[in-house]
């Protein structure tokens, strides 16, 4: 690659969706629940280091009560690639702030990437020839590319993006450009998306030069980039809450999709879990469990020694982790995050997030 490459992983997320085994100083990128024993932000971190060149190429963002963590998992993570937030603001501003960095670095044709930490991948060297080709694509229409996940389902927990008209072939991909980005929809939307065929899920990457995104926040989102510019890390507490989708993609002309297979999950929540190992890695163990006229039960405990017993269930999520219990029918997962805010109103009940 002629530019210089810099992958980024977005790290300051809770990942409340799995509680109660995610909590607050055990964020959901440090859970070792994969087969191999790789926490989530291992595995993504090894999977970028050869398109990084190895760990001094590699960025880390998060937030500033996970730095131990992460110097924990990235033991090899150089401290001067690590930049760490005094406080969480959803990820536009850690894209302005890290582009801001790199740019400085290295000057505003070097090439950003970010991906989220908590993403599984079926297919690594598929994974990198498509990123490779977003380079390609970013680099010569100077715009904002995005992997659209070809979907398999009707699922309401990804937002979508639907491509626009096709802008030819990038190292054997087609490419488009995005018509619109849409949120989360509800399951008859989701399924009128899939019938379509011109919807894609929304993985949550971004491929871009870092001059392209500086002006793309400066025009769009010009309350984010200009304090960070004057003020750096110091502006954060005077910054607003916005992802990059709603501050930047929804809005810019310049954003390109290219279709992505290479077998994908972003692991949201505690269904996406069960998915992955009933695909990938069938008859794997998660609890001791007695099922009685029991059906389609993910039952996931973290102590060998304890039983799960359960009768006449169907279609439920099951999980054990010290004093916590929780039981939930899949099709309300989703709701976990409700059930926190009311445990972070409860002065007695806050030790548990």
């Amino acid at each position: 690659m002629k530019n210089r490459f810099v992958p980024i992983i977005l790290a300051g997320g809770r990942g409340e969706r799995f509680w109660p085994l995610s909590r607050r100083d055990r964020p959901k990128q440090f859970l070792r629940i994969l087969p191999g024993g790789q926490s989530l932000l291992e595995a993504t971190a090894e999977r970028l280091l050869p398109l990084a060149g190895g760990w001094d190429g590699l960025w880390v963002v998060t937030s500033e009560d996970l730095r131990e963590g992460i110097h924990e998992h990235l033991p090899h993570l150089p401290t001067a690639n690590l930049l760490v937030e005094p406080e969480g603001r959803d990820t536009a501003p850690a894209v302005a702030w890290a582009a801001l960095e790199v740019a400085r670095r290295w000057g505003e044709d070097a090439v950003l990437a970010f991906f989220p930490a908590d993403h599984w991948i079926g297919d690594v060297a598929a994974f990198h020839r498509t990123l490779q080709a977003g380079v390609r694509l970013a680099t010569r229409r100077d715009g904002i590319v995005t992997l659209g996940v070809e979907p398999t389902h009707p699922a309401t927990g990804y937002g979508y993006i639907e491509r626009g008209e096709p802008v030819g072939s990038y190292q054997g991909f087609a490419a488009y450009r995005v018509a619109r980005f849409t949120e989360k929809p509800d399951p008859e939307t989701a399924r009128a998306y899939l019938e379509t065929g011109r919807y894609a899920w929304n993985s949550g990457i971004f491929i871009f030069r870092a001059g392209v995104i500086l002006q793309e926040f400066r025009a769009h989102a010009p309350e984010i980039l200009e304090p960070l510019e004057r003020l750096g890390q110091d502006a954060y507490p005077t910054l607003p809450r916005k992802s990059v989708d709603y501050a930047v993609m929804e809005h810019t002309r310049a954003a390109y999709v290219i279709p992505a297979r290479f077998g994908w999950d972003d692991l949201g929540d505690w269904t996406a879990l069960e998915r992955l190992l009933q695909g990938e890695h069938p008859g794997t163990r998660l609890a001791r469990h007695i099922g009685l006229d029991t059906e389609g039960a993910f039952v996931y405990a973290t102590r060998e020694d304890e039983l799960i017993v359960t009768i006449g269930l169907e279609n439920v999520v099951i999980v054990r982790d010290g004093k916590i219990t929780l039981v939930v029918r899949k099709d309300q997962v989703q709701k976990i995050k409700k059930v926190l805010k009311s445990i972070k109103d409860d002065p007695e009940l806050r030790e548990l997030l």
